[in-house]
C-alpha cells in the first residue's frame, strides 16, 4: 500500500510525478468509460451524448489532481456512464423518451417557404440558413431545395428536389 501512495500520492498535496502518475491511469480508465457508454457519444454529438463528456471530463480531473479520492471519483464517473448507457437503451424503445432526453429535427423550410417562427427558435437567421446550403448542397439559392431541417445535433440537413 505504501507503494501506491508513494507512486500516486494522497490528497491535493501531490508531485509532479503523483499527478502525472494519475493522469496516466486516468487516460485508460476515461478510455475504458466511454468504451462502455457506447461510440455514439462522441459520434452523434446530441445534447444527450455531449453532456456525459462534459460531466466525465470535469470529475475524472478530480481523481488527476486529488480534489476527491480517487477510487470514489472513479465509481462516480462508471455510475454516471451506465446511466447513460441504460437510457440509451430506453430510448430505443420509448419514442417519448428519446424526444425528451434527445429533442427532435425542427423543419425550418418546406417547398419554397421558410418557417420564419422555427428559425428564430433554433436562433438562426436566413443569412445562417443560406450559409448552410452553400456548404451542405453547394447551392447558392433554395431552387433545387425542397426541404431543411435542424436536427437535434444541431446540424442542418437539406433534402434537394429530385430531378
Amino acid at each position: 500500500m505504501d507503494i501506491i501512495i508513494k507512486i500516486f500520492g494522497e490528497g491535493k498535496d501531490l508531485t509532479l510525478s503523483q499527478m502525472s502518475a494519475r493522469a496516466f491511469v486516468v487516460y485508460f480508465i476515461a478510455l475504458a468509460l466511454i468504451h462502455i457508454s457506447g461510440k455514439r457519444t462522441f459520434g452523434k454529438k446530441s445534447a444527450f451524448d455531449i453532456t456525459i463528456t462534459i460531466i466525465l471530463g470535469a470529475v475524472l480531473s478530480r481523481a488527476v489532481v486529488g480534489a476527491s479520492p480517487f477510487m470514489a471519483t472513479v465509481a462516480a464517473c462508471l455510475v454516471l456512464v451506465l446511466i447513460h448507457r441504460i437510457l440509451g437503451w430506453v430510448i430505443l424503445y420509448s419514442k417519448p423518451v428519446s424526444k425528451l432526453l434527445k429533442g427532435e429535427k425542427i423543419l425550418l423550410y418546406q417547398d419554397g417557404h421558410i418557417n420564419e417562427r422555427n428559425l428564430h427558435k433554433c436562433l438562426m437567421t436566413q443569412d445562417d440558413l443560406m450559409s448552410d446550403v452553400r456548404l451542405k448542397a453547394n447551392e447558392d439559392t433554395l431552387n433545387n431545395v425542397k426541404e431543411i431541417y435542424m436536427e437535434n445535433t444541431g446540424e442542418l440537413s437539406i433534402v434537394k428536389k429530385k430531378d
